[in-house]
């Protein structure tokens, strides 16, 4: 799937403390997420749908990702 992410607003987390080091998302307009690497602005950038972001965040907020696997 090809998503056209050049009209994009991307944001970082408030809890970033203005570096560079940081995930960015947007929300299209098409109710496509973006998320893309702060350092790397032109890089690729991962898509979710809705549903796959909401399944995404929960096990972030889980602790799934921790790497205490």
């Amino acid at each position: 799937m090809n998503i056209d992410l050049s009209g994009a607003r991307w944001f970082k987390s408030s809890r970033s403390g203005g570096t560079k080091d940081c995930v960015e998302v947007a929300f299209l307009d098409t109710g496509i997420i973006g998320v893309r690497d702060s350092k790397n602005p032109t890089g690729p950038a991962l898509t979710f749908t809705p549903n796959e972001w909401d399944a995404f965040t929960a096990r972030v907020q889980d602790g799934e990702f921790n790497g205490n696997a």
